[in-house]
């Protein structure tokens, strides 16, 4: 019994002074989570930005697969930030098996996708994970009369490559490697004489999680800042009694009141030797202002100019 006192007694006191202990002894530290970095001015219409899965380029190999895990923490991310709609992996590959079909000659021309272009898509992210390392270790300790304070720690880094493409030309418009690193460690106390013990183990730590978020903000950030220097893009769906039905929603973001400046499009202009689009002659022709929103399109009044029509091509103002 007076054992058992004792060891009451001193877990007691080790446990009130578990946190200093743990810091003075062992250094505990977590990653140092990356700063969210906002672009300035009025954030607008979602863009749509497609997530390929990644591809694993490390050793590490478990019941998870991890390129598609990464790719679905960057989802969910992107997703939060409220600024973009995000086309998941299983759509991409759903949406290009329709453009193959669109492509073999048995649709129409006016209802076939097409190639290169994921539903609109302005942008397509692809990465892969290149780090993934996680390892735990023992650390200092030491025992008084059968009560002992011991130290572990462990550490882990995530390192992914990202790439930024054209949906239209396949061209690689921005690249960045992204690294977490993160440090953790507990503190273990115990008591063991000859007839009985206790034990009691420190707060657990994930030093890879710690360290998967800091490379996914970094990813986040990267992205964000690329796309705020891409103007989003819609169309003129179709032009019926004076009202203008714009190709995009209240999923997209769009609000009363929300105007666009209206071009034409005119001739495509090919590189001769890769036989790449370049982009084409636009010419403004007026501005629109949105006086009804729904789900997946919106409808918009003439505020200046004339003579719009079907597939004219919108800029957010």
């Amino acid at each position: 019994m007076k054992k058992m006192i004792i060891a009451g007694v001193v877990l007691c006191f080790a446990v009130s002074f578990l946190p200093s202990l743990g810091y003075a002894f062992f250094g505990q530290k977590e990653a140092p989570r990356a700063e969210v970095v906002e672009p300035a001015g009025p954030m607008g219409p979602k863009k749509l930005v497609a997530v390929a899965g990644f591809e694993n380029k490390t050793n590490w190999a478990g019941q998870v697969n991890l390129g598609t895990g990464m790719a679905d923490q960057l989802i969910t991310s992107l997703m939060n930030t409220g600024r973009y709609i995000v086309l998941e992996r299983e759509n991409i590959e759903a949406v290009l098996r329709e453009q193959d079909f669109g492509a073999s000659g048995r649709t129409t021309a006016e209802g076939g996708a097409k190639i290169g272009k994921i539903s609109r898509a302005q942008i397509l992210v692809q990465g892969a994970v290149t780090e993934f390392g996680h390892q735990g270790g023992g650390g200092g300790g030491f025992n008084i009369k059968g009560f002992s304070l011991g130290g572990r720690g462990e550490s882990a880094v995530v390192g992914i490559d990202l790439r930024i493409y054209d949906t239209t030309t396949g061209e690689v418009l921005a690249a960045k490697a992204c690294r977490g690193v993160a440090e953790a460690s507990g503190t273990d106390i115990g008591y063991m004489d000859r007839d009985w013990g206790f034990s009691m183990g420190g707060e657990e730590r994930t030093p890879m999680d710690f360290a998967v978020r800091a490379a996914i903000q970094q990813a986040v950030n990267f992205i964000t800042a690329e796309l705020a220097r891409v103007p989003w893009e819609g169309r003129i769906a179709m032009v019926k009694e004076g009202m203008i039905y714009v190709n995009a929603g209240r999923k997209s973001g769009i609000k009363i009141g929300d105007r666009f400046i209206v071009f034409n499009e005119g001739e495509r202009i090919i590189d001769p030797e890769s036989g790449i689009e370049l982009g084409s002659e636009m010419s403004r022709i007026g501005e629109i202002e949105v006086v009804n929103v729904q789900e997946k399109y919106s409808k918009a009044a003439p505020i200046g100019g004339a003579a719009f029509e079907r597939n004219n091509i919108l800029m957010f103002k």
